[in-house]
């Protein structure tokens, strides 16, 4: 049985007074973007990924638009320090871009660092000592002032060696498990650093405050922030960073949050890749920004491509739920929610509307590289009779009549319902030829057709086939089709009224377009059939039409 008395709250929060982010309500201005993807990301993997595998994984990096990546822990392994050696000797880091690199604060660590970042054109130097309560009793075992050293001589060697070496650095500090330690010695810590570092307009100095692990709800964290944003020495000449993890399932709400909170930089991964469950996920920062109006400056336009690179890279796969990214964040099975988008986009569409209002959906899928017809409509049992029918629309250019789409939605919903399968668009396209296009072996057909106007009144003649044998019936109506459909009643001895005729053009094709008819005609006893009909002449399409609904009539008799 569980028991939840073990566990009590093991985070200290900010001194009272530290929530004036509370009363913002949108974030102003996209952060500074570092990506973690290939050292803390890379390290989380079942496999981590191989030079190779790194290389085409940085080109994505570039591509998407990080300007400071972390390209991983040099003196950890042969593999970090080959790729980071691969990048400078082969002048493949853009001049606009930093590398960035992780090391403890442990001398013969910061020293292969260095050896690993010579000759980098920019590189910042992160260094860090974990500060937490629970790290300094429990497995260092030392005082305050003695893990305030570890960080104080990190500081002193890393600011010496840069001297040292070719390469233009930066420095980063982060306090290890900031979020278990009272933000009272966090702070002294870092300030003591600062010292060292000695901030200035020309030496920009990053403190990085890690949501090692979560362990408070994130306004807890918030606080935090606030309070070493407000309280850090040299503060216009700090850049203050986050580095969430995701232990609680908060890492974006952490970040959002402490980025009202003063914050101005971001360390995480595309799709939230990262120890546990996880660093914050960038992707989803980045386009909940977008969503409000915010350029996040990052290029997400593709995201199938990334979603492609990001699994094929780190062997790891993007949930289908995931948000902005995942295969049904934007599908609509539910009918009520296919009709509102149906007819809010229609909305959109015919007034010209730039802004974006759209139920159930809060982004254009198509600002992604995402699909109206494979993304958003997607057809089930549970669908609805406007979704299919926008579905057809937006695929295939057919706008279906009101009393069509009832019988449509009804055969497609069957079909998913005794298969057990969702259906693609085209399936949907198949099923709706299938049950109302003329087909070469109808039960009845038109070999051909003339029409010429005598007055107020169209005369036709019209060769019909049946079984194999033929007949020319000549007739006249009130205009072509009226006289076709008289010709088929008296061909047939058929006993139904003509209900619903709509027509459209599709498309351009050559000089002229191709035009779709429907036709809903009503049998002696109520029943509705339908049939369907494209063709270059209008005519022609409206007549298929007809015969169409007249042979699907006849299976139902």
């Amino acid at each position: 049985m569980m028991d939840s008395s073990k566990y009590a709250a093991s985070y200290y929060p900010a001194p009272a007074g530290y929530s004036k982010w509370a009363l913002k309500d949108h974030i102003e201005t996209a952060p500074v973007w570092c990506s973690v993807d290939m050292r803390d990301g890379n390290q989380s993997l079942v496999i981590p990924m191989s030079l190779e595998e790194k290389l085409e994984y940085f080109k994505v990096l570039l591509d998407v638009g990080f300007k400071e990546i972390e390209v991983g822990f040099p003196a950890a392994s042969d593999t970090e320090y080959d790729f980071l050696r691969t990048l400078i000797d082969n002048s493949m880091i853009p001049d606009d871009v930093t590398v960035q690199v992780l090391t403890q604060c442990r001398e013969h660590i910061i020293r292969k660092t260095f050896e690993a970042c010579q000759g980098a054109p920019k590189a910042i130097i992160h260094f860090y000592n974990s500060l937490s309560v629970a790290q300094r009793e429990l497995v260092f075992k030392k005082s305050k002032e003695e893990i305030k050293k570890i960080a104080t001589d990190g500081a002193k060697l890393v600011k010496r060696l840069a001297g040292e070496y070719d390469g233009s650095f930066r420095f980063e500090y982060s306090p290890e498990s900031f979020t278990g330690t009272e933000p009272e010695y966090a702070l002294e810590v870092c300030n003591a650093v600062l010292d060292i570092l000695e901030p200035s307009e020309d030496n920009n100095v990053i403190i990085n405050l890690p949501v090692t692990v979560e362990m408070s709800m994130p306004h807890v964290y918030a606080s935090q922030v606030e309070y070493i944003s407000e309280n850090l020495k040299y503060r216009e000449h700090v850049t203050l960073s986050l580095h969430p993890h995701n232990d609680r399932g908060t890492g974006v709400a952490d970040t959002e949050l402490a980025l009202l909170a003063g914050a101005q930089r971001v360390e995480g991964t595309l799709f939230g890749n990262g120890e546990r469950t996880g660093n914050v996920d960038i992707i989803t920062l980045a386009m909940n920004m977008y969503s409000h109006g915010i350029d996040p400056g990052l290029d997400l336009s593709d995201m199938p491509r990334l979603v492609e690179k990001y699994e094929k890279c780190t062997r790891m796969r993007v949930y289908e739920r995931s948000p902005y990214a995942g295969e049904l964040v934007f599908a609509a099975f539910s009918g009520g929610h296919q009709d509102a988008i149906a007819k809010a986009m229609k909305h959109r569409e015919e007034n010209e509307i730039h802004g974006w209002d759209i139920p159930y959906i809060p982004i254009d899928p198509r600002d992604i590289n995402r699909t109206y017809d494979s993304d958003v409509i997607r057809v089930n049992s549970q669908s609805g009779k406007g979704g299919i029918a926008y579905l057809l629309e937006q695929a295939y250019g057919y706008v279906l009549p009101a009393g069509m789409r009832d019988d449509l939605s009804y055969r497609c919903k069957s079909i998913s319902d005794h298969e057990h399968k969702e259906l693609k668009a085209h399936e949907v396209l198949s099923i709706f030829k299938k049950s109302y296009f003329l087909e070469p072996d109808s039960d009845i057909n038109v070999l051909d057709m003339h029409f010429h106007r005598v007055g107020n009144v169209v005369e036709s003649e019209i060769t019909f086939t049946k079984n194999g044998s033929t007949a020319t019936i000549h007739c006249s109506g009130n205009g072509s089709l009226d006289a076709a459909s008289n010709a088929l009643k008296e061909f047939t001895g058929a006993d139904y009224e003509l209900l619903i005729y709509n027509e459209h053009s599709m498309q351009e094709h050559g000089s002229g377009s191709i035009a779709a008819a429907y036709i809903g005609i009503k049998d002696s006893e109520g029943n509705m059939s339908f049939g369907a009909g494209t063709d270059t002449d209008i005519i022609h399409a409206s007549v298929d039409a007809l015969i169409a609904a007249y042979n699907n009539m006849i299976k139902k008799s």
